[in-house]
């Protein structure tokens, strides 16, 4: 077992990856660019995510950086209690021990995931995809030269070369202690972990993400609200389905609007029977379509009658991510941010907001759509689990 690194040791490794990074940022890209170059498959949002360029680089510089300057998670005090007895009795932060980090495509990860679970005292295990093979090991290479200079072993961060048949016995039967499992990717991964896993797995789940524009929205908000959450199509936090409330003023004339906008942008548009019908686009074949994620160019578009059937519809499509309501109406707005069952809810702003950057976490290890032990985007002071400490001189009960 690993003796807790001190956080000036866990502060400075990270600050000296920071430097690291930036000293082999054109071998980063460059290393990168074979594996852009071996990757053969069609999943044009897995090739957005696998890509590294210097604003990727950037933001990595920034997560380590960021995380450095924060305050050490281990070891917060969360309760206190003076036993009757004399015992002082206290509830306090602590890591998890060892975390597994299995993702596809995303060499960021290898930076900021890691980073974040190394700055809460774990070690780190991380099985990348093989399509970013080659940035993974390079970024890990770091990673072990900035231990090393801070004289902690290369140990606390590990890379494993698994392939699928080697990762489910890993899972099923691990040869070393894993304490909890971040899976980081898409439906079939995650279905994968849950399967096989036997310890605790934080689900960083689906997208399917819904704006709802209410007949008393602000219809150039609506627009901007739709287009900037589908303007990068392998988020997450994407925008894949529309309801319309069938109220709306000019109803006929902002869906035509709309449609023309995001055929602009080379969106897919399709539609449900009456958007279908009265717009010429795309009808859909089954409400299956609804459940349906899509990280594509591809987007949904249906009517509905009110703000109580759109909660009920999010809450049984959608998967748990992020939602929006568009509306001048607060009351309108409080009773949908209420009832929707997502990680997040937004009145008038776009779910490409839904980022631990962006909400004020400095970063994210995952975005959870489970309930326990956080929800949505899970950053450094989430990464830990509690210890009760009881100091006492002799008691016995």
């Amino acid at each position: 077992m690993n003796t807790l690194l001190p956080i000036e040791t866990r502060n400075a490794v990270l600050l000296n990856m920071a430097i690291l990074l930036e000293r082999e940022r054109q071998a980063i890209i460059a290393i990168n660019k074979k594996d852009l170059d071996a990757y053969k498959g069609e999943d044009i949002s897995m090739f957005d995510r696998l890509k590294v360029d210097d604003f990727k680089v950037d933001e990595m510089i920034k997560a380590v950086t960021h995380l450095a300057s924060q305050n050490d998670p281990v070891g917060v005090e969360r309760f206190s209690f003076k036993h009757d007895n004399g015992m002082q009795v206290y509830n306090k932060t602590a890591s998890f021990g060892s975390v597994l980090i299995i993702y596809e495509s995303r060499p960021d990860v290898t930076v900021e995931a890691a980073g974040i679970a190394f700055k809460s005292g774990n070690k780190i295990l991380l099985k990348g995809g093989k399509e970013s093979l080659q940035s993974n090991l390079k970024i890990v290479d770091l990673w072990h030269e900035a231990l090393k200079n801070y004289n902690a072993s290369t140990a606390w961060i590990e890379y494993l070369q698994f392939n699928r048949a080697e990762t489910q016995a890993f899972l099923e039967k691990p040869t070393q202690k894993v304490d909890l499992i971040v899976p980081r990717g898409g439906e079939r991964l995650i279905a994968f972990v849950k399967e096989h896993a036997n310890c605790p797995v934080i689900i960083s789940g689906r997208g399917n993400n819904f704006v709802y524009v209410h007949k008393e929205a602000n219809l150039d908000i609506a627009l901007d609200m739709i287009m900037n959450g589908k303007s990068k199509i392998s988020a997450c936090n994407a925008v894949d389905k529309i309801l319309i409330d069938a109220n709306l003023a000019n109803k006929n004339e902002f869906i035509e609007a709309l449609i023309l906008k995001l055929k602009a942008a080379n969106i897919q548009v399709l539609g449900d029977a009456d958007i279908a019908k009265k717009h010429s686009v795309h009808a859909i074949e089954s409400d299956e379509i609804w459940y349906e994620e899509f990280l594509d160019y591809k987007i949904l578009i249906g009517e509905i009658n009110s703000n109580q059937d759109c909660i009920a519809m999010i809450n049984k499509y959608s998967g748990g991510h992020s939602s929006v309501i568009v509306t001048a109406n607060n009351q309108e707005a409080k009773l949908f941010m209420e009832n929707v069952d997502t990680a997040a809810v937004y009145h008038n702003a776009s779910t490409r907001f839904t980022d631990g950057g962006q909400l004020g976490l400095g970063g994210e290890l995952a975005i959870s759509t489970d309930k326990l032990h956080q929800r949505g985007p899970i950053g450094l002071q989430h990464l830990v689990t509690n210890k009760w400490y009881i100091h006492g001189n002799g008691q016995t009960r």
